[in-house]
């Protein structure tokens, strides 16, 4: 797992490669060149998928809805068939999975086909039945992932993601000219920031032997890291065996707040947003009530809004669309460490396939 966290630099290299042109730079992904009339005319986009694909898939709904305008719905593949849901043949499909192989989604598709929608597939696995039974769709060449607990499938996934859903804002005319090159630039220039990301170890090293032995976290994100939050609870579940959960950051105060006892660990995802002040205020709630928390943020010459920060990583600023790419590198690495730390098998954790396929 380690290895595969370390090769997302290259992943996302290779996941943008011949993807954005040169002189100028411009998105360019044959299967939308192909059937881009599909998505102008789309009413809706559907995501189905399961585990960590759902979390990209939900990534993908921010984007999609913020930068193109089109209504988006994520379904899990495993509730989806059983819920006579409704779709239009205006719809878009969009089934997600790694493997290309994931039973759920599999059956899903099968569902969806008899009312006739346009399938396009998202897969890491050339041949596999997603990418044979789908219309069209995209390879996010993440290349071999062995692990169970995947990192830089998702990682891969999201970049893909953002790129069809820019590309499509900018041809629908929702994304303007300078926010389009923004983002094709910072897209260009992210292998290099994870890369600097991953060469700082040795404060994540520390805080996994923290927090190691905690029987409960809480994960809080808000808009992009909301996802981010749950991805980053599911890979602490996963290998470390952790009881974790990821929340909205607003809905702390719904409920999940009566959980929140004496040095209870909670991982704040707050970069110096547009949210992050509400973010803090969330964040102080927890504080208030003993809890420990670990901020992830971006760096920035303002002050912290808060006191009693029990420990804080700072990723370099970037575009709000693209922090996900980074907050999502330590929440991977507190993972690791805190199943190295307790010895556990880390590749092949207890109970866990790495392709589904099974219902």
């Amino acid at each position: 797992m380690l290895k595969e966290i370390f090769e997302q630099p290259k992943n996302i290299k290779d996941a943008l490669r011949g993807r954005i042109l040169n002189n100028p730079e411009r998105i360019k992904i044959s299967s939308l060149e192909e059937f881009i009339d599909k998505f102008e005319k789309a009413k809706r986009l559907v995501f189905i998928s399961c585990g960590t694909s759902w979390h990209a898939s939900l990534l993908a709904e921010y984007y999609f809805e913020e930068l193109a305008r089109i209504p988006v719905e994520v379904e899990y593949a495993s509730e989806f068939r059983y819920r006579n849901p409704i779709i239009n043949q205006e719809d878009i499909i969009i089934p997600v999975s790694q493997s290309g192989e994931t039973a759920d989604t599999l059956a899903a598709i099968k569902l969806a086909k008899e009312f006739n929608p346009f399938l396009y597939g998202v897969c890491n696995v050339v041949g596999s039945t997603i990418s044979r039974e789908t219309d069209s769709g995209i390879y996010i060449h993440a290349g071999p992932e062995i692990g169970v607990a995947s990192t830089k499938a998702f990682t891969c996934q999201a970049v893909v993601m953002l790129m069809l859903a820019v590309d499509v804002g900018f041809r629908l005319r929702k994304v303007d000219l300078v926010k389009y090159n923004t983002i094709v630039n910072e897209l260009l220039d992210l292998p290099n920031k994870v890369e600097n990301l991953l060469k700082e170890s040795n404060i994540v090293l520390d805080i996994a032997n923290k927090y190691k032995d905690a029987r409960n976290f809480l994960y809080l994100g808000r808009g992009y890291n909301f996802p981010i939050a749950l991805e980053g609870a599911l890979k602490l579940k996963e290998i470390s065996y952790i009881h974790a959960e990821g929340y909205p950051a607003g809905e702390m105060k719904h409920g999940p707040l009566a959980l929140i006892e004496e040095g209870m660990p909670v991982v704040v995802i707050a970069p110096r947003d547009e949210h992050y002040k509400k973010t803090i205020s969330n964040m102080q709630e927890v504080i208030s009530r003993g809890a420990k928390v670990l901020l992830i943020t971006n760096k920035s010459t303002d002050e912290i809004y808060s006191e009693n920060i029990w420990e804080q990583i700072e990723v370099e600023h970037i575009s709000d669309e693209l922090i996900p790419f980074l907050t999502t590198i330590p929440l991977q690495k507190l993972a690791y460490y805190s199943a190295l730390d307790k010895g556990y098998d880390i590749d092949k954790p207890r109970n866990l396939a790495k392709s589904v396929t099974v219902e």
